[in-house]
C-alpha cells in the first residue's frame, strides 16, 4: 500500500467521521489502522478502508477488536 496515498485518504476520512487513531506502515507493505470512535461511523470507515484511496488496490482487511488502557487510547488520528 505504501505510496498510494492509503493512510493520508484514510486519516482524512476519519477525521471527517469524529474518530481518533492512527494508520501506519508496517515493514512488509502493509498498513495498520486502529480507529476509535461510534459504531456506526466506524463501521462506515471500515467500509471505506475495502475501497481506500483512489490509487490503492485493497486486497484485504483484517479487524480485531483490542483493548487499550486509558493512557493508550488515540487523541486525534495521525499517520506514521
Amino acid at each position: 500500500m505504501q505510496g498510494v496515498f492509503y493512510r493520508a485518504t484514510a486519516a482524512q476520512k476519519a477525521r471527517e467521521l469524529g474518530l481518533t487513531g492512527y494508520a501506519k506502515n508496517l515493514p512488509d507493505g502493509r498498513v495498520e489502522v486502529l480507529v476509535r470512535g461510534e459504531e456506526l461511523r466506524v463501521g462506515e470507515f471500515v467500509r471505506w478502508l475495502w475501497i481506500g484511496s483512489s490509487a490503492s488496490k485493497v486486497i484485504a482487511v483484517e479487524m480485531t477488536d483490542v483493548a487499550l488502557e486509558p493512557n493508550q487510547l488515540p487523541d486525534g488520528f495521525r499517520t506514521g
